[in-house]
């Protein structure tokens, strides 16, 4: 296995990454194409390969909205890796995924692979016993919610869990040696990055699905009622944007009961995130020091108040007994004094977004001259439009603004904005895939508010011609972001 990289990009190191989730690669899984744009990155001279969270999703595909904070999506293990392994016959690799991996574990049976798969079972205990249960239990009822299980299942009965794990022992085990694969398979792609000095750069959402492994093995983390029903739900409230808010509906912690094991769920957490990526942003940061709870029978977000959060002390947990790891916060919105303290106090890179910066005065805080050096700077992320699309959709005020900042009525887009964003003072640049590609709103992968086709973008290795990786090349060499 490849030697992975000993030396975390730090603020000393200016740096360029690329945004794109495994599902947008042109297979859409850890295989060929992951390792062909991972050569793609190094010989550009990028050094981070940014995804989504990598979870298992629910039937809308969300990554944020997943069935545990810790399972892989199977749906990105590679067939082709796995008849490389010996697993499978390439006749097999057609049939449906469900056999595929059934097949494959009767193989790695008979083979010393079964040796590791025991290993990593023994290894990820803490919430692989819980999430086969549960994942059994969820196919079992066509998907019904933990909730409305019968009684003896969804309260957790330890001798009903106890006689379930022992009549589908073997159903148990092909889902805990699905997970094997995924993690196995990405451990790979990790080790091959890091070799080329491309490092992987996750995200986790704050909060975690209602129907999900977490809230069901660990209901007393999470403010339910003596019916296991929510008592408030996640959101933000309303603002420019939305005169009503968001409800997203993901319970809220019960931190009170976090704190008495040290917050040893959100280390387990971020432990597995950090087996698997060498940086990790925490999505809506700003919940870890105050989050807005909304009453669970209320539709909208109006009704809801702001609950302080002990961000402090966890941070202090994390750091303590994950020394090495390295977040990032995204701290995107309306940000108060105090989240910006508890950020600042323990170093974490904040998140700027050129597509937010025109449009106003000169203290706008994304303009590039008002960008600090602990930042992570974008085009855009995910929720935004591509940057060719944002561009030709974006108010005629903004586009002045933004002419005139560039001494150009006629910039060639999104080639401008990726300019600014890599000459920029903060350490890291990123740039969508999408703008690498100079694609319009068409391609964008996902629309804040909207459930219909999003997460659905892939690429194709044609539409990324020389010119385009030359381009991003020459650009990050002149930024002095180089790291090839």
């Amino acid at each position: 296995m490849a030697e992975t990289c000993k030396h975390p990009i730090s603020i000393d190191t200016r740096s360029a990454g690329v945004l794109l989730h495994i599902s947008s690669l042109p297979t859409g899984d850890l295989g060929r194409d992951a390792y062909r744009f991972v050569d793609f990155l190094a010989a550009t001279g990028i050094c981070v390969w940014q995804t989504l969270p990598i979870n298992m999703p629910h039937t809308d595909n969300s990554p944020y909205q997943c069935l545990s904070a810790h399972a892989g999506n199977p749906a990105f293990i590679s067939l082709d890796k796995l008849v490389e392994q010996g697993l499978i016959s390439p006749t097999q690799s057609h049939e449906c995924r469900i056999t595929v991996f059934k097949v494959a574990y009767e193989t790695a049976k008979k083979s010393a692979i079964y040796d590791d798969f025991i290993r990593f079972c023994q290894q990820h205990s803490a919430w692989l016993d819980d999430f086969s249960l549960y994942l059994l239990l969820r196919d079992q009822r066509h998907h019904q919610g933990w909730f409305d299980w019968p009684k003896q299942f969804k309260n957790r009965s330890p001798q009903a869990l106890e006689k379930l794990a022992n009549q589908y022992a073997e159903e148990i085990n092909l889902i805990q040696f699905t997970q094997y694969l995924f993690f196995s398979q990405w451990i790979a792609l990790k080790a091959y990055a890091n070799s080329k000095q491309v490092q992987l750069f996750g995200d986790i959402p704050i909060f975690v699905a209602y129907d999900s492994a977490d809230v069901w093995a660990n209901p007393q983390l999470f403010k339910l009622d003596e019916n296991m029903h929510m008592t408030v739900v996640a959101g933000v409230p309303p603002d420019y944007f939305s005169a009503t808010g968001q409800r997203w509906g993901n319970p809220h912690y019960q931190w009170d009961a976090m704190a008495k094991d040290d917050y040893a769920w959100w280390v387990e957490r971020l432990h597995t995130q950090a087996e698997l990526f060498d940086l990790i942003r925490i999505d809506h940061f700003r919940g870890l020091e105050a989050a807005w709870e909304i009453p669970a029978h209320e539709d909208t977000a109006i009704g809801g108040t702001w609950a302080v959060a002990p961000g402090d002390a966890l941070l202090a947990s994390i750091y303590r007994q994950l020394p090495g790891i390295h977040l990032v916060a995204e701290d995107l919105g309306i940000i108060t004094p105090e989240v910006d303290a508890l950020r600042l106090k323990y170093a974490l890179p904040g998140m700027k977004i050129l597509q937010f910066a025109f449009g106003g005065d000169e203290h706008n805080p994304y303009l590039p001259e008002q960008i600090e050096l602990n930042s992570v700077v974008y085009t855009g992320t995910h929720d935004n439009d591509t940057t060719l699309g944002w561009y030709r959709l974006a108010e005629a005020h903004v586009i002045e603004h933004l002419h005139r900042y560039l001494q150009n009525t006629e910039p060639v887009m999104p080639k401008a904005l990726i300019e600014l964003v890599m000459h920029s003072k903060g350490y890291l640049a990123i740039i969508p895939m999408q703008d690498v590609l100079g694609l319009g709103s068409d391609c964008r992968m996902n629309t804040p508010g909207t459930v219909i086709d999003n997460w659905n973008w892939r690429f194709a290795w044609p539409q990324l011609s020389w010119e385009h990786q030359q381009a991003l090349k020459e650009v990050v060499e002149a930024a002095g972001r180089s790291h090839g």
